[in-house]
């Protein structure tokens, strides 16, 4: 992609997290204190078992190189606004989900750069591809996750009646950016689209299945409400596709990086589907 498609896909994010900023409160942070059980699980299933299963997936299935990184990249960007939405829609526990989104957006700033290393060493070498400077990608990812979903928080604060207002012309924005981002995407790589839609479509949706189930009986497991459990499932198998876009675009400038989280951000709502019906169905 060019500069201006770069600056475009970086500003898109900037927006998303804003939007997500506007729908949270200091408060959520404080659940980690009344309900450390369940965020300690979530938390669990996003950042540790999350790129585990990602890696095994990428061993199970035979990819291209790019595939698995994209593969990696995705497993390392858990939760987003979208799980958010979904959550509310199955009945799950949202302020569990939005709970461990706002955590999980939060702490992945520091571990993205050590999971997308990894990738790119072990699958094409380092010698191959630019090495993913630690630092620099903390201090980029920062400036596009953690200061506007702060600066949303601060509107909603201070100016709750425009927080409510403009929370759903933004997440309907962010959808329509998204779309001709992944548009965009499959005219940049259409040569090869075919071949990696075959291999990213199907890593893609194991990856999610499996960490949804995972996540499901895992809270169950260790004794939670059937609405918190719905709530880790979502959050456990819903990524943030933009973000791991974004980081394969604008800070690995490298448009094959982001065939997988492409492919996953169109599937994840045939998914979310599956999911909302099954939950409502048993509520009934």
């Amino acid at each position: 992609m060019d500069n201006i498609s770069t600056i475009i896909l970086a500003g898109s994010l900037i927006v998303i997290m804003l939007g997500m900023g506007l729908t949270l409160r200091g408060s959520d942070f404080k659940r980690i204190f009344r309900y450390p059980k369940a965020i300690f699980i979530g938390l669990t299933n996003q950042l540790l078992l999350l790129p585990i299963i990602g890696f095994g997936v990428t061993l199970l299935f035979p990819m291209q190189p790019e595939i698995a990184i994209g593969v990696m990249i995705l497993a390392a960007c858990p939760g987003g606004p979208t799980s958010n939405l979904i959550s509310h829609l199955a009945k799950a526990d949202l302020a569990l989900s939005v709970t461990l989104t706002a955590f999980s957006s939060l702490i992945t700033i520091l571990t993205i750069p050590f999971i997308v290393n990894f990738a790119l060493e072990y699958y094409m070498g380092v010698g191959q591809v630019v090495e993913l400077n630690v630092l620099s990608t903390i201090i980029q990812i920062f400036v596009i996750v953690v200061i506007p979903i702060a600066t949303g928080m601060l509107v909603r604060k201070y100016r709750p009646h425009f927080a409510d207002k403009m929370a759903k012309p933004v997440r309907i924005a962010s959808g329509a950016v998204l779309g001709l981002i992944i548009v965009g995407l499959v005219i940049k790589e259409r040569t090869n689209f075919v071949s990696y839609f075959e291999q990213a479509g199907v890593a893609a949706l194991v990856l999610n299945v499996i960490t949804m189930v995972l996540g499901y009986f895992s809270a169950k497991l260790f004794g939670l409400s059937k609405e918190a459990a719905r709530s880790i499932s979502i959050e456990s198998g819903i990524q943030n596709g933009t973000l791991a876009i974004t980081i394969a675009v604008v800070l690995l400038h490298n448009a094959s990086f982001a065939i997988v989280p492409a492919v996953y951000s169109l599937l994840m709502f045939l998914t979310g589907g599956v999911i909302i019906y099954l939950f409502n169905r048993k509520a009934t």
